[in-house]
């Protein structure tokens, strides 16, 4: 680096000190134990949120969360799609098709899932909130046909975030 660079950096930085960066762990059995501070902080401001506005109880989501491993496979598979822990890899949206249609739709996007290894997918199809009587016929259906697919090796309703139990989480045999 040249002196002229040199004097260049000095001035764009401005005055430095030295500090003392090495500093000794503490030895093994000694470390304090982590903390999730984030959960704490998420924690007490739900709680808040919950104590000063006023919330729908339609809003709240019922135990209609479905789940499926398919036989042989590990729980753990099961355990962590229902975590997130999986990159959703591509998504379809049954929304307003009706259930033969959509059922020709999720059959199509499996298959182009597959073609191009993605390998987790969502699948949104729904409450129901509109249905009549019937109930949510396109969940219902999306669940039944999941459940008779060889390559289907697990699905669960999606996080919250994801959808809720309008929505399922499919993880594929890749090819």
């Amino acid at each position: 680096m040249a002196h002229a660079d040199r004097e260049l950096f000095r001035d764009a930085v401005g005055p430095v000190r030295l500090i003392n960066a090495h500093v000794e762990p503490p030895p093994p059995g000694k470390r304090p134990h982590p903390r999730a501070r984030q959960f704490e902080l998420d924690e007490a401001a739900v709680r808040d949120e919950l104590l000063s506005h006023a919330f729908d109880p339609g809003s709240i989501e019922l135990g209609d969360e479905i789940l499926y491993l398919k036989p042989g496979q590990p729980d753990r598979l099961l355990k962590q799609l229902r975590r997130g822990h999986f990159s959703v890899r591509a998504e379809i949206d049954l929304h307003q098709m009706t259930v033969a249609v959509a059922r020709e739709a999720i059959k199509d996007f499996l298959a182009e899932a597959k073609a191009h290894d993605e390998l987790c997918v969502r699948i949104v199809h729904g409450k129901g909130l509109r249905s009549d009587a019937r109930g949510p016929v396109v969940k219902r259906m999306t669940e039944q046909l999941l459940r008779r697919r060889d390559d289907v090796l697990a699905f669960a309703s999606a996080l919250p975030v994801q959808g809720g139990t309008g929505a399922v989480l499919v993880l594929l045999r890749g090819a």
